[in-house]
């Protein structure tokens, strides 16, 4: 909601009509958005690979935390990007 994309059909610049608008004001957020979606996910996913955050535990518990990392941060990015891509279209 940062960005101020439309959360209501009817906010779409061609309300009514048979175009595809794009559910920013500026077009270039239908790229930019999943790409900042799919950095974060990359960022998370580097991130449990590093040494540094296993903190000693043991390899069970260093699978389970990446995986529920992982998993939330494709949950969220899914639940936000989706819906907000494909609503004016």
């Amino acid at each position: 909601m940062a960005l101020q994309p439309a959360t209501d059909v009817r906010d779409c610049p061609n309300h009514g009509g048979s175009g595809n608008a794009s559910a920013f004001p500026d077009e270039t957020w239908d790229l930019v958005y999943p790409v900042l979606l799919l950095g974060w996910l990359l960022a998370v996913v580097v991130e449990q690979l590093l040494p540094v955050t296993w903190n000693g535990r043991k390899a069970g518990l260093i699978l389970a935390r990446a995986l529920l990392a992982v998993t939330i941060t494709v949950t969220a990015s899914c639940g936000a990007g989706v819906k907000l891509l494909l609503l004016c279209h």
